[in-house]
């Protein structure tokens, strides 16, 4: 219909033309608007190339963000480049070094040959100013990207298949320009150690006013967070285990912890976590939880065999709760650029102090990403959430799965080579934890008499397997297998099965007299 529109009103116009005898042009009309410029600024790709041909130093000022593929004139970008080429050759690039480059050229040629050159130089009027070109071209190169960018969105929206959804068109056109505001950012570089030593005198002063002294967000077990100093803003901490280690258990407890009990940078303002859960649902996440508050069992709970208080409690503790800012996002596969619009939503909306993942091997690269096999996969996966840490300056927690492998040691204790794809895993995360239960190992191993075994002999192996186990009952071990920021070692942690809750491990010296 608008075509239809178009059409008709260019007949109209020169049908007036030709009684009138008169040529008018609407200005402000869609005529007008097929005439609008490219961005672009000729005078200054001019000006910059002159302050480089006439001072190569102008070229330290914008080396480090412009290359040919900025200039809207293309033969401007080939000068540009050539420059370049001789300057990091520590040669000279003025007109008279750069005219056997360009004797041959013919796309030289249409502008005035070498000659041009000499223009350059000579039509220079300042090289203070260089600088501010550069900036001026990077933007009108943004400008013409941010345009081919939605011609292309709008192209692929007129095209509607069955393979690629409306959602998947939206990540496909976020992810391409979160790439050009990446690959293109003029912000950066190098930067003095005064302010660098200002950042890091600022984190230990919020530490030092903090209770508890940790610079990063804590997670209230007192032991980790002494171990780790909290979780650090733009770090990406792994949390990896076997299938019912306690995983997703530690997790939901750190979530909820995070988003209860702490304040943004020591203000009256709660905390925001965003739990991606790739494998339970919303529904259970949230059962987890009131099982941990109440002291009531998940099993129980999910099968409502509950008294009247129990039910109460229930209802007293979601009250409670209920004012977390912690929000749950159960969409299975998603994928990094889905993951990271939705929490850069959340963080312009509520603020965010801490993102969990469970788990990553779940998930799946941006749509633009292609893999040839399962560990560049992850690969880009745990660069992504790396990317989306600094990027948003939180700490991503991600749990892992581990390898079997460890179920062929006899000492069932994780380490770093029993991650899978543990090449990518170990090399992008700030922190790696595992978390072991030596009684879940204990209880499948529970001696068996063999027929050719005494009776004494028996007990006497049974009592001994009885002993481990109940030193083993409702410990958990937290291992640091790698901490970039401080020390590795094991944090020793209680575990109730029932309810699925972690908590602060107290020794039996450190316990109250029962007697007392």
């Amino acid at each position: 219909m608008w075509i239809i529109s178009k059409s008709a009103s260019i007949e109209l116009m020169t049908i007036d033309d030709q009684n009138s005898n008169v040529t008018s042009l609407d200005v402000g009309g869609p005529i007008a608007e097929k005439y609008r410029e490219v961005p672009g600024n000729i005078e200054a790709e001019q000006g910059l190339l002159g302050a480089i041909l006439v001072n190569n130093r102008a070229f330290e000022k914008v080396g480090d963000f412009l290359s040919g593929k900025h200039f809207l004139d293309p033969v401007h970008g080939r000068i540009f480049e050539a420059c370049r080429r001789l300057i990091e050759r520590g040669q000279l690039a003025n007109p008279i070094t750069l005219k056997s480059l360009f004797d041959q050229d013919d796309s030289l040629k249409t502008v005035g040959g070498a000659q041009y050159l000499v223009t350059l130089a000579a039509s220079l009027v300042t090289v203070i100013n260089a600088d501010d070109y550069g900036i001026t071209i990077k933007d009108a190169f943004l400008r013409r990207e941010l345009i081919e960018l939605g011609e292309q969105v709008v192209n692929e929206a007129y095209s509607h298949t069955l393979e690629l959804p409306a959602t998947q068109q939206i990540e496909i056109a976020e992810g391409k320009l979160f790439s050009l505001a990446e690959t293109d950012n003029i912000e950066g570089g190098l930067q003095g150690f005064n302010t660098a030593l200002i950042e890091s005198i600022r984190m230990a002063e919020a530490a030092y006013k903090r209770d508890g002294g940790l610079a990063g967000v804590a997670s209230k077990f007192q032991d980790l967070d002494r171990q780790l100093g909290g979780f650090h803003p733009s770090d990406l901490l792994i949390l990896a285990g076997r299938p019912a280690m306690g995983k997703t258990a530690l997790a939901t407890n750190i979530a909820f912890n995070v988003a209860k009990h702490n304040d943004t940078n020591g203000s009256d303002e709660k905390a925001c976590v965003a739990f991606f859960s790739l494998e339970m649902s919303a529904e259970q996440l949230a059962t987890r939880i009131l099982s941990e508050t109440t002291n009531i069992s998940s099993e129980k709970i999910r099968r409502g065999e509950l008294s009247s208080n129990d039910f109460q409690n229930l209802v007293q503790s979601s009250q409670d709760i209920e004012s977390a800012l912690l929000f749950i996002d159960d969409t299975p596969a998603i994928t990094v650029s889905a993951l990271r619009t939705r929490a850069r939503r959340l963080k312009r909306q509520h603020g965010l102090s801490l993102i969990i993942v469970d788990y990553l091997q779940l998930m799946r690269p941006s749509i633009n990403d292609k893999a040839d096999n399962r560990v560049q996969e992850v690969s880009m996966i745990t660069q992504g959430l790396k990317a989306i840490a600094k990027e948003l300056d939180v700490p991503v927690l991600a749990l892992s799965q581990l390898s079997r492998a460890v179920e062929q040691r006899e000492d069932k204790r994780p380490v770093l080579a029993d991650l899978r794809e543990s090449g990518s895993i170990e090399q992008d995360a700030d922190v790696v934890m595992f978390v072991f239960r030596e009684e879940y190992y204990l209880d499948k191993a529970e001696p068996v008499q063999r027929p050719e075994e005494g009776n004494e002999r028996y007990h006497e192996r049974h009592d001994k397997w009885m002993d481990l186990r109940n030193k083993a009952h409702g410990k958990a071990e937290v291992i640091i297998g790698k901490q970039r920021h401080g020390p590795t070692g094991t944090v020793t942690m209680h575990f109730d099965g029932a309810t699925t809750r972690f908590s602060d491990f107290i020794p039996e010296e450190r316990l109250p007299d029962r007697h007392q």
